[in-house]
């Protein structure tokens, strides 16, 4: 081989191994905002509870359980539409999800029926099971092996968007122009997107017929199970926290300014997303644990000083930091241990994540009824000390060291 041989060899190595580090990002995006559709849909009500009511002629607390309709959708569905689905051609299942929000939007946009609306909530639920069992598979099978987590940490940036911007910029056209016009311009959006993922997001085969993985098989795969027990506790104390934070800034006297406290938790959330982004191809491991920890310290403070003003912005704004990348975490250490089995063990991520959130309402309300306020960082504590202490264990299989040069 001559030098000039040699020099053009190296320039076309150099150009290939370029080129394998670039993310597509037009199709990750596509599913970004396939998530940011989902959470916005999942949590609009919440912003939107007196007009909802007036117009829907039910009380507030009714309204309340269309967010709880909906987890109970994504919860019941998620596994059984992934284990069902497993063969079947990736996009046009993606499709079939993304096209599901803007149907049922465009119901409860038009619904002048507080039944009507309750069951496109939960078929609501269960287009989400399905599309966020698929999400972080679909990410991972666009890239080489190390850039998974990179591409996954891109699809997931949907979700902080929606709960810091999204949600607040929903709720005040809901309460400017009317909530069903908030509703109708999901379905719009959705519209879109349905178009952009023909148009840039590939399509890959399902599992071949006869190959499909069995829920049990999955289930028991070394790893599977501490990946499940720390998004479980995990995603319980966020949630014991997040759902009852209006009752516990009122011993802090700052019960008002709830808005201002959610918006520094979503804004804190970005940057998280951001460095998990960045790191978790090489340090996912250590993500895991320095989030608990950061989560741990937040619950403390507010323990020790929770009706201190400024000691509950500075506790929340580590909480938004600590939680903000934790879905791309999990959902990425469950990707690298499930394998090709990702798409049902991600079913089983939304599953658990979602009797989180059921479970944070009902076992906050429970310490809320028995013990105060006071009882949460203190529970919230002990939830993340036992997800630490799995995550710590688990150092072989689901939270595994990466091999770095």
């Amino acid at each position: 081989m001559n030098k000039t041989t040699g020099t053009i060899a190296l320039n076309d190595k150099a150009e290939t191994s370029s080129a394998n580090d670039r993310l597509p990002l037009a199709a990750l995006l596509a599913l970004a905002m396939a998530a940011f559709i989902t959470i916005l849909t999942e949590a609009l009500p919440a912003g939107l509870l007196p007009q909802m009511a007036a117009s829907l002629e039910v009380s507030e607390a009714l309204v309340g359980q269309l967010v709880t309709i909906y987890a109970i959708g994504s919860l019941v569905a998620a596994i059984p539409l992934t284990t069902l689905t497993q063969e079947w051609r990736r996009r046009p299942l993606l499709l079939v999800a993304i096209a599901g929000f803007a149907i049922v939007n465009t119901v409860t946009a038009i619904s002048t029926s507080y039944a009507i609306t309750l069951v496109a909530r939960f078929c609501a639920g269960v287009f989400a099971g399905l599309l966020w069992a698929l999400v972080a598979g679909y990410a991972a099978r666009m890239v080489p092996a190390h850039l998974k987590g990179r591409a996954i940490a891109v699809a997931m940036a949907g979700t902080p968007v929606a709960l810091s911007l999204g949600i607040p910029s929903g709720t005040f056209l809901g309460t400017a122009f009317g909530w069903r016009v908030a509703f109708g311009l999901m379905s719009v959006l959705t519209v879109i997107l349905v178009l952009w993922v023909l148009a840039r997001v590939p399509d890959y085969p399902g599992q071949a017929r006869g190959k499909g993985f069995a829920l049990r098989l999955v289930f028991t795969l070394p790893g599977v199970r501490p990946v499940l027990f720390v998004t479980l506790a995990y995603v319980l104390a966020h949630n014991i926290l997040y759902t009852y934070i209006a009752p516990f800034l009122v011993a802090a006297g700052i019960a008002e300014q709830i808005d201002l406290v959610l918006l520094v938790f979503g804004v804190a959330a970005l940057p998280g997303i951001w460095i998990v982004g960045v790191l978790i191809d090489r340090w996912l491991r250590e993500l895991v644990l320095a989030s608990a920890i950061l989560f741990g310290l937040s619950a403390l403070a507010l323990g020790i000083a929770g009706t201190v003003p400024a000691v509950v912005y500075v506790s929340v704004a580590l909480w938004g930091l600590a939680f903000g990348g934790v879905a791309t975490l999990f959902q990425t250490a469950s990707a690298r241990t499930a394998g090709e089995a990702t798409d049902v063990a991600q079913s089983m991520i939304v599953t658990v994540w979602n009797v989180a959130i059921a479970g944070g309402g009902i076992l906050g309300g429970i310490l809320l009824k028995s013990f105060g306020v006071s009882a949460f960082p203190w529970s919230v504590l002990v939830l993340l000390l036992a997800a630490l202490a799995v995550a710590w264990a688990a150092r072989a299989h689901g939270f595994a060291s990466a091999c770095r040069p």
